[in-house]
């Protein structure tokens, strides 16, 4: 009886912590979203949590651990999930594009606001995040840029350095929710009707992509000369 007792009592204590942890990712996330990291205080993610200072500091002993977990999450999230994709020997390098596009608009979708912090970062502090991630090992030395440097090879695609497409499906598919407040007040959209653009570019831009990388095509030829 004595230890049913404390099992009831112990549940509801984990059920707290593990809410209030994720209060505190929550109202750092925002404020480091919208004011970086230098502009952020513990103080203020303390008051966004609704919590004091002391139980913030219980959880995270600083705010430099605190903003590396959300850092460390988000990355996982905005880069290694299209690592997988990328590395993916099974499938041919056209597919992956078109995953790679469709996770990262569904991603997006979910969380709009997430380029803008990870790149605000990257801005700040560019080599820090790449020594710490390893992205420039990860990214170059991927599956589907050797898949892309093969096609080259072989005259299916036109010759372009693997970086320049890997730019064009970033920019097509993240830069929309970068300026979504900008499009939406241009287009006289509702959050629903941007949000039914972005799934009709999941068709879009792989074929545009592809389109580039046709060793026919008449635009890229020129632009490459």
């Amino acid at each position: 009886m004595i230890q049913a007792k404390n099992l009831m009592k112990s549940k509801p204590k984990k059920a707290i912590d593990q809410s209030t942890e994720e209060k505190i990712k929550a109202a750092a996330y925002k404020l480091f979203t919208r004011k970086g990291y230098a502009g952020t205080r513990t103080r203020d993610i303390a008051e966004e949590a609704g919590i004091n200072l002391a139980l913030l500091n219980y959880y995270f002993r600083s705010k430099e651990k605190l903003f590396d977990l959300i850092m460390a999450d988000n990355m996982k999230q905005f880069m290694f999930g299209i690592f997988a994709i990328a590395n993916d020997e099974k499938t041919g390098y056209e597919d992956k594009i078109t995953r790679i596009v469709n996770a990262y608009i569904d991603m997006l979708t979910v969380q709009p606001d997430m380029p803008i912090f990870v790149l605000s970062e990257i801005r700040y502090d560019p080599g820090g995040l790449i020594e710490k991630m390893k992205l420039d090992s990860t990214v170059m030395h991927s599956y589907f840029v050797k898949q892309l440097k093969q096609a080259i090879e072989a005259g299916e695609i036109e010759p372009i350095n693997p970086l320049q497409i890997l730019m064009n499906i970033l920019g097509l598919t993240i830069f929309p929710f970068i300026g979504s407040p900008l499009l939406k007040k241009i287009g006289g959209m509702a959050d629903d009707q941007f949000t039914g653009m972005m799934q009709e570019r999941k068709k879009m831009i792989p074929i545009w992509i592809k389109e580039m990388l046709k060793r026919s095509s008449t635009g890229l030829a020129i632009f490459l000369t």
